[in-house]
């Protein structure tokens, strides 16, 4: 396994056996991402045969390995990736590149990947409004989250 000094690295278990598709299709969302591991391997007969991937990338700072085994587990939103955006702009740049191509916008700033794996776009400042001292702020800006897909600021303020 990769160096690291991450003590807990996440294992995606996802629907394919190509490893690498995956990992390419996240280090093309995460522009600062890097593959670091990519393996190939073959199951013995004792194990049902097949083959299957292995790949370790790390994006945004949190190394992931992803296990491309095949479809026998399936992603669900009990398990999700929070993205703390700078402002709207990167908001909209995660919302689109995570739901385009396959992808599947939910509610209240969720979204899936085509993969199935379920995210949060959320900017920092959004956690400011619903936390604010201000009553008002914080109703207007809970009720108003409830109306979105994508977290759009302007209109939570």
């Amino acid at each position: 396994m990769a160096d690291t000094n991450q003590k807990i690295t996440p294992c995606l278990w996802v629907e394919t056996t190509d490893a690498k598709a995956v990992a390419d299709y996240y280090l093309s969302i995460f522009k600062d991402g890097v593959l670091k591991e990519y393996h190939q391997y073959t199951n013995p007969p004792e194990a049902g045969g097949g083959n299957f991937e292995t790949a370790i990338i790390e994006i945004a700072g949190m190394e992931l390995s992803i296990l491309a085994a095949g479809p026998y587990f399936k992603f669900n939103e009990s398990v999700s990736f929070v993205i703390n955006t700078k402002d709207q702009a990167e908001t909209d740049y995660y919302w689109e590149a995570l739901t385009s191509n396959g992808g599947e916008e939910s509610q209240c700033g969720w979204c899936k990947d085509k993969y199935g794996l379920s995210w949060q776009v959320v900017p920092v400042e959004y956690f400011d409004l619903i936390n604010s001292d201000d009553p008002e702020v914080r109703d207007k800006a809970m009720k108003n989250t409830m109306t979105q897909k994508k977290i759009v600021l302007s209109e939570l303020k």
